[in-house]
């Protein structure tokens, strides 16, 4: 039987060989190949790294119970297997109190921890910014989005926005990117996103940031958080809405607060300005229509 300075030394080169594997690894690996990860580049947005840490720890843990679970298994059918000239069954066991309490405390724990750290981590990004830099309204509406950049006047006198239709995919499928809503958002500043439905429960969902949010008609949600790399970023309904729900994408492009403030004002010399929500209630966004509503066409 080996002893136990043999072991060490034996498992001296496997610790020094599972470092180094570790340590050759890119962000995207070390992240659990989540998306919202560069090479050499910060994570996506100030959250995206707390997510992503709850992930990997979280089948970490999961890994290392299946492990032994399974080992226990296979130790058991095979010290436990019939022998030659055996007949019959094996001698059973019944009533095994330490067996019994150990498989009750055990999961218990675990539950408890993921429970502990799921509830920590978001407890902290469902906080809100009390004063943020900016606060946009994302609306949801069958199938498309609306951006409002909200203003400091109480009335939103203002507020600039975007009215967004759905992905138009031509006769191959493909989808021109450009067409989509786009939300804009400055990079390194306290955002702020509240978000409201028009009709039915929508989601809002950033890909690389990932978090999502169900939105609702009668319970406006918020998301706050940082973004933290400039960028574009694919954005998508979560919820099963209606018959075109996988068309209801958007882009997002984070950018330097100077290219953000020409983004407002560009909108405002457009002349979207106020309230969206004085605009129109709610759009029923069918293929190949625009962001009117059927007044706004019948009066034209």
């Amino acid at each position: 039987m080996p002893s136990k300075r043999s072991l060490r030394w034996a498992a001296l080169p496997v610790g020094v060989a599972a470092a180094f594997a570790l340590a050759g690894c890119t962000p995207t690996e070390l992240n659990g190949f989540l998306p919202g990860f560069v090479d050499g580049a910060p994570a996506a947005t100030n959250q995206t790294e707390r997510v992503s840490s709850l992930w990997v720890n979280s089948w970490i843990v999961l890994l290392a119970v299946g492990v032994i679970t399974w080992g226990l298994m296979a130790w058991a059918a095979i010290a436990y297997r019939r022998r030659k000239g055996q007949t019959g069954l094996p001698v059973q066991m019944r009533y095994n109190m330490p067996i019994e309490i150990f498989y009750t405390i055990v999961p218990l724990i675990l539950v408890l921890g993921m429970f502990f750290f799921t509830a920590r981590d978001q407890t902290e990004i469902e906080a809100k910014w009390d004063d943020p830099d900016v606060e946009i309204t994302a609306i949801a509406k069958q199938w498309a989005w609306d951006f409002q950049y909200d203003g400091e006047e109480e009335d939103n006198s203002d507020a600039v926005w975007t009215m967004g239709i759905q992905a138009q995919p031509d006769a191959d499928g493909n989808i021109d990117q450009a067409e989509l809503p786009t939300l804009v958002l400055p990079v390194d500043k306290k955002v702020t996103i509240d978000l409201q439905s028009r009709d039915v429960i929508h989601s809002f969902w950033i890909i690389d940031f990932l978090y999502k949010k169900d939105m609702f008609i009668g319970k406006d949600n918020s998301w706050s958080f940082i973004p933290t790399r400039e960028g574009e970023y694919a954005g998508k309904c979560a919820e099963l809405c209606g018959e075109y729900h996988s068309m209801m994408l958007f882009n997002v492009k984070v950018v330097s607060q100077d290219e953000y403030d020409a983004y407002l004002e560009s909108l405002e010399e457009k002349g979207n300005t106020g309230d969206i929500t004085d605009a129109y209630d709610r759009l029923s966004n069918l293929p190949g229509i625009s962001g009117q509503t059927e007044t706004e066409e019948g009066e034209e």
